[in-house]
């Protein structure tokens, strides 16, 4: 008879098991839902396998949420194998009952007219309400009870239609209108997450690892959301400018030989017959256009950016792994050296305007008294500077000192340990360093602005490698480029979006936005590819 009811316990348990993946899926299904519904790659008034999306919302929050208590319930009634604790913890009731106070608060004050201080009573009452069932009821039931009735009606709001597409919500002494398109998938979002944490404690059947499950569940979901939100982000830029960025490209073979220079020993032309393919990008080998044929193009400011990025990297990562090595490898850990780590600190937080009127007020007038690619190079060198120096002196740190001892064994001086040894270990970590901060400067437009104020309508890029001359006097090579203003993306589409100076059309501002991610994301493959050759190289 033992044996039978084991058995029992352990079919029923299987299945409570089924019950609970199924819930974690659809929690998750909904949370991908409605994060394409709020990056809107995903129609909110249009359907999927034809249910349209709110009603779809509600089916999955109303299934989950009877799920989790259902598997609360059978937990309680000891139909599954489980090992609750006596009660779900005062952080986890204290956050239930956060959700209950906002909640109750909200819809006693604005929906039923009770006013401010209406709904700060009814809030508490129903915050201490869910707390109270959080905590002092048997963790299987403190887990369940809350995040399943949430679901469920939330999961009624939605099929019976209480919160439709033409929804809108607008409180009384308050200036923001709350609109279904926004409101519905971001509570889609929040309730899959909560019923997915829930559902993963009742798999592994509470207790500690049950606690352990919920809290991987929560940290994986957030860590996929974070790329989710990315490439979410990636595509709605992308369907908004995706057609207007390819208009026009053309590609063939070359019909004509393909290279040919002149010999002026020889006063004649050297011609190469090499076969390949010839490509044109409208948008992103134009400059400004003045004729309504041409496609408008963002070269110069594409290169604009380039160039800008290229100079502040030039400047800033010298100097930030040279000081972080003199501070790491020389200077005496003391004062001194947590001055210089508190003031770096404070640098990379300070905010990149305050850079700008930096740039503005003292490099401008000593560089010309002009904005300058010089000028924008320098103000986002000195953004950069802060990261690469905190990062690369965190990467000197982690070389362990059984290399420095090595070395110094065989006689090798300290500046051969840290050229030969130091450096090369802590490459990867500064690399990383580099990546971030190129991924902040890039796209920064407040400082350049200020110092950079290219002209939009630029019609060739600039040419900085073919401005250097020579002189005869200090000092002895100068570049005009340096000290004349090109466009960036950034700021090109700063001047688009907000004045239309370079295009009426919205499309032309979703395309340079597009552009500019692809420009960013383009340093970061470039770092990563860096990092991997560099770890790889010290694995050898």
């Amino acid at each position: 008879m033992s044996y039978e009811n084991s058995a029992l316990v352990t079919d029923e348990s299987s299945a409570a098991e089924r019950l609970a993946s199924a819930v974690v899926g659809i929690g998750i299904l909904t949370v991908v839902l409605g994060f394409a519904s709020l990056f809107q790659w995903t129609d909110v008034a249009g359907t999927i396998l034809g249910v349209e999306l709110f009603d779809l919302f509600g089916v999955f929050l109303t299934v989950g949420g009877i799920g989790v208590l259902g598997l609360g319930a059978a937990s309680r009634a000891e139909l599954v194998d489980t090992s609750p604790d006596r009660s779900a913890g005062v952080v986890t009731g204290g956050l239930f009952g956060l959700v209950g106070f906002v909640a109750g608060g909200l819809v006693a004050s604005q929906m039923f007219g009770l006013g401010f201080l209406g709904g700060v009573l009814v809030g508490l009452l129903v915050g201490l309400g869910v707390a109270a069932v959080t905590v002092f009821t048997r963790e299987d039931l403190g887990s369940t009870l809350p995040a399943g009735t949430l679901g469920v009606v939330t999961g009624a709001l939605l099929l019976a239609n209480v919160l439709t597409v033409e929804w809108q919500w607008d409180p009384e002494n308050f200036s923001a209108v709350f609109m279904a398109p926004v409101v519905v998938p971001a509570l889609a979002v929040f309730t899959g997450l909560i019923l997915s944490w829930s559902a993963a404690k009742s798999y592994e059947g509470y207790g500690t690892r049950g606690r352990q499950a919920g809290a991987y569940m929560l940290v994986g979901l957030n860590a996929f959301g974070m790329l989710g939100v990315l490439l979410l982000l990636v595509l709605f830029v992308a369907k908004k400018g995706l057609g207007y960025m390819l208009r026009g490209i053309e590609f063939g073979l070359f019909s004509e030989p393909a290279f040919w220079f002149h010999v002026p020993v020889l006063d004649e032309y050297l011609i190469f017959e090499i076969p390949g393919v010839w490509f044109y990008w409208p948008f992103t080998m134009n400059g400004y256009s003045l004729s309504s044929e041409t496609i408008n193009g963002v070269l110069p400011s594409i290169v604009g950016t380039f160039w800008v990025v290229f100079g502040a990297v030039l400047f800033a990562v010298p100097l930030g792994v040279g000081a972080a090595v003199f501070l790491t490898e020389y200077a005496e850990q003391g004062g001194f050296t947590r001055t210089v780590e508190i003031a770096t600190n404070g640098l990379w937080s300070t905010p990149s305007i305050v850079y700008g009127l930096f740039g503005y007020a003292f490099l401008v007038p000593r560089l010309g008294n002009t904005d300058s690619l010089l000028a924008g190079q320098l103000v986002l060198g000195f953004m950069l500077l802060p990261l690469v120096l905190i990062t690369s002196r965190e990467a000197i740190k982690t070389v362990p000192d059984e290399y420095r001892d090595a070395s110094a064994a065989l006689g090798v001086s300290q500046w051969e340990t840290i050229k030969s040894v130091v450096l090369p270990a802590s490459m990867p970590g500064v690399i990383t360093g580099v990546i971030l901060g190129v991924g902040r400067i890039a796209g920064e437009t407040a400082p350049l602005l200020l110092v950079m104020n290219g002209n939009l309508k630029a019609m060739s890029p600039i040419n900085v490698l073919g401005s250097f001359e020579f002189t005869a006097t200090p000092p002895f090579i100068s570049n005009s480029a340096l000290l004349t203003a090109p466009p960036a993306l950034p700021y090109k589409l700063y001047g688009t979006i907000t004045a239309g100076v370079v295009s009426d059309e919205p499309k032309f501002g979703w395309a340079t936005a597009l552009v500019l991610l692809m420009v960013v994301l383009s340093f970061y493959a470039v770092g990563i590819a860096s990092r991997i050759y560099f770890r790889r190289k010290l694995e050898q």
